[in-house]
């Protein structure tokens, strides 16, 4: 299991632009052995398929950021008491918290505010809750 630090910033960078709904960056991740950053993006833009693929494939702590970062405080706790602490802090980012922005701003990863924005972007633009997971 990869997490999302991990990744070089290249790549995080491709999925920032896949979150932001640029298919050919999708593709991408998804022909060169990151499926798991492609169907992330998937899902964060509502495709339930790629949530299921990503439960399927062990990346339930995705699947539960997906959730967390709108407006799923169950994921949220679930995230928590998992300790994915990472996650929750982007999640928290992608709704716009001041202070988790901040963390990621005094460490010089400006990369994970700009997810979190590609993310914000996209889920203040829709009119239905396609984010509705068992956590």
């Amino acid at each position: 299991m990869k997490h999302l630090y991990e990744y070089d910033i290249k790549i995080l960078v491709a999925f920032e632009r896949a979150v932001a709904g640029k298919d050919d960056f999708l593709y991408w991740l998804m022909h060169n052995g990151y499926p798991e950053l492609a169907a992330l993006a998937n899902s964060i833009r509502g495709n339930g398929d790629a949530i299921r693929w990503l439960i399927g494939n062990g990346y339930n702590h995705y699947a539960a950021f997906d959730a967390a970062s709108v407006d799923d405080d169950r994921a949220l706790q679930w995230l928590h008491s998992h300790q994915f602490h990472f996650y929750v802090i982007l999640a928290k980012a992608a709704r716009n918290n001041q202070e988790a922005i901040d963390w990621f701003r005094s460490r010089q990863l400006e990369i994970f505010v700009r997810i979190a924005e590609q993310i914000r972007y996209f889920s203040e633009g829709q009119t239905f809750d396609h984010h509705k997971m068992p956590f």
